[in-house]
């Protein structure tokens, strides 16, 4: 990351054009100010990314000028430099806000030392900006079965090297981990990770994410800002579900790929940036170049390296290993002790073709173990799952096998909250498609029958409370669909 303008205050012309020499060798704009009157005049105009101030100036004292710089909106990075230093100076210097310390005579070489340091600073400040949870270390790379361990040596194979990675599979299989993973192998793992959803990102903003955009450059651009290509410089950018782009963009994408070079939206300095890619799709890529919606040249720009990332239902052999690594963590995060699945949670687990993947099932777990009561099975009602009907209208992997044990008032164990009952269809033998909540009511009604009607044990027999079930019972008389008859609490 560069800096683009820089302002020099300098009483003296020996130093000030020095700086101004190497700033302009850098492709750098540079504007001079003698005294602090004049510097105050030009920030007032304009901001600057760098500004290299002189201590004693003719008209004032340039520390209370550093106080000033530093709590500007656009506040630029600052050099004191002096010939009159001392230790006390420094400190005060360096409390009022400056980035280095600098004292005369000084090098060229210097000069030099100091910009790196100040462009590693300003490119960190703006990747910090963008960071966001860094996600679950390994959670996508679970798994014993053919097609994990076939993927693990892919990215053993991909990561140390430059190569763009196209890395494909369904919503929710981990393609964002296998991304970080890829990251955390490579040689540019002590360099920034830049993410940008290309779905999540409005159209006309996505150039603007992108590339970045100079001040004014459209409606609401009041400042200066560096697009992702720019703060991954040197590092890795991921661009995710990077079919989503519209094809302009992809024409200015392939450009960066193949240049390593761009501009700003509103400017007209070009940027060089060394950046390696890795890029994401939960569509069939080539059928959409096929379709003439993303441009062929681009994509073959893309794939250099393609990864698959197999559904979950094609690896049934790592579903349980997942389920457990799932259920341990989460434990330990909400702080639940938790005596593993019951049976019938675990073939509930097999027997679901799970849609969403492992993000489905990561969910699925972390809600049971928020419901779960310290020291008890995980039962298949709180995973919540959508299952298909079996003999008599229960669900298939559902806890009805009858449970000793006493009356008790846990927590709410239903299997879906009811904002969402009424969403998730679920088809019975007959063909006739239910809801949730008439899932829900089918299960109520069976283990009422199997009881004589007695609440406390169809209440075990469900793995709910009590408490819950008159609720659920109460909530059916009121609504005119009372569900058989109880024989009470006996």
């Amino acid at each position: 990351m560069s800096f683009d303008k820089a302002l020099i205050i300098e009483d003296e012309p020996v130093v000030r054009n020095m700086l101004s020499e190497i700033f302009l060798r850098k492709k750098c704009s540079v504007q001079t100010a003698k005294t602090l009157s004049e510097a105050e005049a030009s920030v007032a105009r304009e901001s600057f990314d760098l500004v290299f101030l002189d201590i004693r100036l003719p008209d004032g004292d340039g520390t209370k000028f550093l106080e000033h710089l530093a709590v500007l909106p656009e506040r630029p990075l600052v050099v004191v430099i002096t010939g009159y230093g001392s230790i006390e100076s420094a400190v005060a210097c360096m409390r009022a806000g400056a980035f280095d310390y600098l004292m005369k005579p000084f090098s060229p070489s210097q000069i030099d030392v100091i910009l790196k340091k100040a462009q590693s600073y300003r490119q960190l400040l703006q990747v910090n900006r963008l960071l966001s949870d860094p996600g679950d270390d390994g959670d996508a790379l679970v798994g014993r079965s053919y097609a994990m361990v076939r993927l693990r040596q892919l990215i053993e194979r991909v990561a140390p090297t430059d190569a763009t990675v196209f890395i494909s599979g369904e919503s929710g299989t981990g393609k964002e981990m296998i991304a970080r993973d890829i990251y955390r192998r490579s040689s540019r793992r002590q360099q920034p990770f830049i993410k940008v959803n290309c779905a999540a990102i409005q159209e006309n903003l996505i150039e603007s994410e992108f590339f970045g955009h100079e001040r004014g450059a459209f409606t609401g651009a009041t400042e200066r800002r560096e697009g992702r290509f720019e703060l991954a410089n040197n590092g890795t950018l991921l661009l995710d579900e990077v079919s989503e782009i519209s094809a302009p963009l992809q024409a200015k994408l392939l450009r960066v790929l193949q240049e390593r070079e761009f501009e700003r939206v509103g400017g007209n300095r070009t940027i060089k940036v060394n950046v390696r890619i890795l890029a994401t799709s939960n569509r069939d890529l080539l059928r959409i170049v096929e379709q003439g919606h993303f441009r062929q040249d681009l994509y073959y720009r893309l794939n250099v390296f393609p990864v698959s990332v197999p559904p979950l239902r094609e690896r049934a052999e790592d579903i349980q290993l997942l389920a457990d690594h799932f259920l341990r963590r989460f434990a330990r995060k909400h702080g639940v002790g938790v005596a593993g699945f019951a049976d019938s949670a675990l073939r509930a687990i097999m027997q679901y073709r799970w849609p969403g993947n492992v993000r489905e099932l990561q969910n699925a777990v972390e809600r049971a173990v928020i419901l779960a009561e310290n020291g008890r099975s995980i039962t298949a009602a709180a995973l919540g799952l959508p299952v298909a009907l079996g003999e008599g209208g229960l669900p298939f992997g559902s806890d009805l096998a009858v449970r000793e044990g006493p009356e008790t008032d846990s927590a709410d164990l239903s299997p879906v909250p009811e904002s969402l009952a009424s969403s998730i269809p679920v088809t019975s033998p007959d063909g006739t498609v239910l809801s949730i909540a008439e899932l829900e009511k089918q299960a109520i009604r069976a283990a009422l029958l199997k009881t004589d009607g007695n609440r406390t044990q169809a209440a075990l027999l469900l793995g709910i409370s009590i408490r819950t079930l008159r609720n659920k019972l109460q909530e059916y008389r009121e609504a005119g669909t009372p569900v058989g008859s109880a024989a009470g609490d006996d």
